[in-house]
């Protein structure tokens, strides 16, 4: 909300429209202006005179760096991080912050390396740069993947230093701000990321003047022309409810001086990018939106909000159910207000907000009113700090059970993006959630286990299912079990980033399992090789073998060991060999029975040892969509690094090339001589083009008991023949025969054959 009335706010939202061009020497002579050090000096007389010399020196490092650069306005580039420094000392932050401010582009534009700063300011402020650096020495595959990276990177910081995150909004306002001079082509870009990711990063930190600012500043450049229409729009509804506004002020000072109430007045007006989202959101027109203009009433304490709120009502009518009280049940971010939407003179609907001082603070400075408040030993400030720090909380867990940047933004994107229910515990403790939260999401944000063990819930007494979303006020009792475990298909329904990512890793952890289950198995049948009959455990006389073996290898545990060979990330014989070497120093000796049986497979050749493949392997082996195999196939497997062990046919033509490239990296499997399920294999029937066909193929694929999983037809327009591809599931290639063998009996089917464009 902008201010108007006795508290209007004369901010430029533009530092670069400037209406018309000074002659040469006026520009350098504003150009040095603008890039002395004075400009930031009046901002910082809070600063002793010890901090202030420390920040010049700042300043004078930054000059030096960026010496030569211009911003697209013509501007030397000094006076962007002069601006930002400015902003943060508007939020009274401590030096190390405002020496960040002025080097926060040091690392990235002017090669200047972390030692230097570390050097010359100290590693505090080195941290502080480096959060804000974005990533771009590393390669990614697109723009997006980069993004995605470096605002990881800010978040986890910003979680470790809320005053990265102040510095980095500071930085994006003053871009905003003199977006205007920059190329047309770059504003839907610079202006979307704004509104997707900084406005809701800049809410969720209750720092509503900067969240409204760059909102409109967005909109200014995303929709140039709808947003000037609603700034002519809002200027002519200003001067025609000027006398209203008047009637109204003049009203409640009358009323509260009578009740002896010490408050103050200020008019308030709706953002023209909250009016524009309202007008599309609900599909009204500019004249149909009645909360563009309200009061915000601020009183001495708090119960004064109450006593005020409910002579407001005296004086107007309230309107039936739009009262929020906001001070008994504050937002996630630490606002807190009473509101409430009163009919007043001619009819008009108002909204008025009423708060303390304190609470109008942290309203409009959110985190930032932790140094504003800084020395005056608030509890408010001590509130806020408690707030902030269980949210940055939750992004560092989060940041740690995500597998990489891309599900960690998707993860931050659900929670940070959206408004806030509120539900109780059956002990009336408030639990703020994302609206669409469910039950699960409730869960996970009482305890890690709560939502790992969660079978059942009663909300507001009634049992409802897991997947039930909560309302505002809904009391909600979870029953728990201590054998459950989570379900994976609860991500299909989960709201908020917590749940999701503790969702995520236990069943990532699963997948460890899976993969150190067959990394044991590919070590032992290596091992064989070298004339051992079995992996040794860990523990007691052969402790000191595996600490070695773990010191050759890198790795921390056994586990994380065989997970590395489960996953591709480690060849079985190389360790197997390094193994079978540290039980020989420690004077076991190798079967020569088995040696001789084992380790020469063909010719000269050393085996590994054939990894048995039965289909229960789960995710620690997938099979080649390329060609599917089989049980009755030739087959070989390839360790991609860091993946699965991947199963083709010994025909696939894609495992050749990869032979031809990575030889080391296939090793010999076989098939169980009792596979434990059916496996994907792919067909092409080719059928007469008439009525009915489809019909008559799968009765004879049912007829040979395989299932249909997919199927793909050719165009059936103009031809005589179509054909058809199926992926069905079989148990092996005796079922496989038996499915041609009644294709092949059908009267409609041309041909039936094994699809040969994977092979």
């Amino acid at each position: 909300m902008r201010y108007i009335g006795t508290m209007s706010s004369s901010k430029k939202t533009d530092a670069s429209a400037d209406s018309s061009t000074p002659p040469d020497t006026s520009v350098a002579a504003a150009n040095a202006a603008a890039a002395s050090f004075a400009r930031l000096t009046s901002k910082l007389n809070y600063l002793s005179a010890t901090d202030l010399d420390s920040v010049k020196k700042a300043y004078r490092f930054a000059d030096e760096a960026h010496l030569g650069q211009v911003r697209h306005s013509g501007e030397p580039y000094i006076t962007h991080p002069i601006a930002v420094a400015a902003l943060c000392a508007e939020w009274k932050l401590d030096t190390q912050a405002l020496i960040a401010a002025l080097l926060h582009d040091a690392m990235e534009d002017c090669a200047v390396k972390k030692s230097d700063l570390v050097a010359k300011f100290g590693m505090s402020v080195a941290d502080l740069v480096d959060g804000l650096t974005k990533i771009d020495k590393l390669h990614f595959n697109t723009r997006e993947e980069n993004q995605a990276e470096s605002f990881r990177k800010m978040l986890l910081a910003m979680a470790r230093d809320i005053r990265i995150i102040l510095i980095k909004l500071a930085d994006r306002t003053h871009n905003m701000r003199t977006l205007s001079s920059a190329p047309r082509d770059k504003w839907h870009r610079i202006a979307s990321e704004t509104l997707d990711i900084y406005v809701p990063i800049a809410h969720r930190l209750g720092l509503n003047q900067t969240y409204i600012e760059l909102q409109d500043l967005s909109f200014k450049h995303l929709q140039p022309w709808r947003y000037n229409v609603l700034v002519d729009a809002v200027n002519r509804a200003r001067q025609n409810r000027r006398n209203l506004f008047h009637k109204v002020q003049t009203d409640l000072q009358a009323a509260f001086l009578e009740q002896c109430i010490n408050v103050k007045i200020a008019g308030r007006e709706k953002s023209i990018y909250s009016i524009y989202k309202k007008m599309r959101e609900k599909h009204m027109s500019f004249a149909q939106v009645t909360d563009i203009f309200g009061f915000r009433i601020i009183v001495p304490h708090l119960m004064d909000c109450y006593t005020a709120m409910g002579l407001l009502h005296q004086l107007y009518k309230p309107v039936l159910g739009k009262f929020t009280d906001h001070i008994a049940i504050q937002k996630n971010n630490g606002y807190q207000s009473l509101h409430t939407i009163l009919v007043g003179p001619s009819g008009v609907n108002m909204e008025f907000q009423l708060r303390t001082d304190a609470m109008h603070l942290v309203a409009e400075s959110g985190v930032a009113s932790h140094w504003l408040y800084k020395g005056t030993g608030s509890v408010l400030a001590t509130q806020q700090d408690q707030m902030d720090t269980k949210w940055l909380q939750s992004l560092l867990e989060i940041g740690n059970a995500a597998q990489d940047a891309a599900e960690f933004w998707e993860h931050i994107k659900v929670g940070l993006f959206t408004e806030a229910i509120y539900v109780f515990t059956p002990k009336s403790q408030i639990i703020a959630l994302p609206r669409g939260s469910t039950v699960i999401d409730f869960a996970y944000a009482i305890h890690s286990n709560v939502g790992d063990q969660a079978v059942a819930v009663k909300i507001n007494g009634e049992h409802v299912p897991l997947r039930t979303e909560l309302n505002n006020g809904d009391v909600i009792e979870v029953k728990t079990n201590a054998l459950s475990s989570p379900n994976p298909g609860w991500l299909g329904f989960v709201r908020t980033a917590r749940a999701r990512a503790k969702i995520r890793q236990y069943l990532k952890t699963l997948n460890q399992a899976d993969s150190q289950k067959l990394g044991q198995k590919m070590l032992a049948q290596a091992l064989r090789s070298e004339g051992f009959d079995h992996v040794p455990d860990d523990q007691g006389i052969n402790a000191t073998i595996w600490e070695k073996l773990l010191h050759f290898s890198g790795n921390r545990t056994s586990a994380d060991l065989l997970t590395e060979i489960g996953v591709g990330r480690r060849i079985a014989s190389i360790v197997a060999k390094r193994l079978a070497k540290l039980l020989q120093d420690s004077g076991e000796r190798p079967n020569a029975l088995l040696l001789s049986c084992e380790r020469f497979a063909n010719g000269d050749t050393i085996s590994q040892g054939n990894v048995t493949i039965d289909g229960s392997e789960n995710t620690s082996v997938r099979f080649a969509i390329c060609c599917r195999p089989i049980p009755g196939d030739g087959i070989l497997g390839y360790l991609g690094r860091g993946e699965c062990l991947a199963i083709h046919t010994k025909g696939c033509h894609v495992a050749h090339k990869l032979q031809h490239k990575e030889s080391d990296r296939f090793i010999p499997v076989e098939w169980s001589d009792e596979p434990v399920r059916s496996f994907e294999t792919s067909i092409v029937v080719t059928v007469h083009n008439n009525k009915g066909v489809f019909a008559k193929v799968a009765t004879s694929l049912a007829a040979a008991e395989a299932d249909i999983n997919h199927v793909d037809m050719t165009d059936t327009t103009t031809h005589a023949t179509v054909n058809m591809t199926f992926v069905i599931s079989v148990r092996d290639r005796l079922q496989l025969d038996m499915v041609f063998k009644n294709l092949r009996h059908t009267a409609c089917v041309v041909s039936a054959r094994r699809n040969n464009n994977a092979l």
